[in-house]
């Protein structure tokens, strides 16, 4: 997709988001939305679609480090609990609980058992989540492996991108089927009535993030909150006039 047409149809979406948004302000809404899938999949522009024109004090993207050794002695939910939305918020995990599932468990970090005790208990909590109010998107990001390199090899020779490119992300590269083989095991035991999973093929990333946009938008129940009218008050005149404070101005050489 040209980005003008992207640009031209993501504009009405961001106005209902922001319209989504102020309903969930006046209704105490909890809104929780995990974003999970392949690397370079285009989990962080889908994010950045959804948030570049709300407010972050109602939108919050949570993106955890690595565990600390405190927290991997922890109940292993026990770091994402309190992230979760409270009145007024919507949340977006940019990876989630379910790296237990995905990297953890394709990397070694965690062993088997680990991983079916997770996958087991998952569902359930994720039933307590929901039955607490907290509206519960999940989102898979699907890209395939030809994509995949296309987008690591850019990344190696942009200097502007290089940042993104991980040791864990070559090591990863590798091993495409067995995250293959993690996401439909943790699909097989995670995708549920009260919390299913939603797949999004991002191969093309803009035609990815608008599909993700309108699903989200059509899957909270929101209702436009009535505009109130507004109109700017006069300014004030003071009877005293100010010195004017000399600055340093940055040079305009455009």
């Amino acid at each position: 997709m040209k980005n003008k047409e992207y640009q031209r149809k993501l504009r009405p979406l961001h106005g209902e988001l922001v319209a989504m948004q102020e309903w969930v302000k006046a209704t105490g809404a909890k809104v929780c939305v995990v974003f999970e899938g392949r690397d370079t999949a285009g989990k962080g522009g889908t994010i950045k679609a959804i948030t570049e024109r709300v407010s972050p004090r109602v939108f919050r993207v949570i993106a955890l480090p690595a565990p600390t050794d405190r927290e991997k002695s922890q109940m292993y939910l026990q770091r994402y609990i309190p992230h979760l939305p409270a009145a007024g918020e919507v949340v977006i995990f940019d990876r989630s609980w379910y790296n237990r599932a995905g990297v953890e468990r394709v990397m070694g970090f965690c062993t088997e058992e680990q991983t079916r005790t997770f996958l087991q208990n998952v569902p359930e909590v994720e039933r307590a989540i929901v039955d607490s109010g907290v509206i519960l998107l999940k989102y898979w990001l699907e890209v395939s492996p030809q994509e995949q390199t296309r987008r690591l090899q850019s990344r190696i020779n942009d200097p502007r991108k290089i940042w993104k490119l991980s040791d864990m992300d070559l090591k990863s590269y590798r091993r495409w089927h067995a995250y293959s083989q993690a996401r439909d095991d943790m699909f097989a035991t995670t995708d549920t009535e009260w919390a299913p999973w939603y797949v999004a093929n991002t191969d093309d990333k803009k035609s990815g993030r608008l599909n993700i946009v309108t699903h989200l938008l059509d899957n909270v129940p929101y209702t436009p909150v009535p505009h109130r009218e507004v109109k700017l008050p006069k300014r004030r005149i003071s009877d005293d006039e100010q010195t004017a404070v000399k600055v340093q101005h940055i040079p305009e050489p455009y």
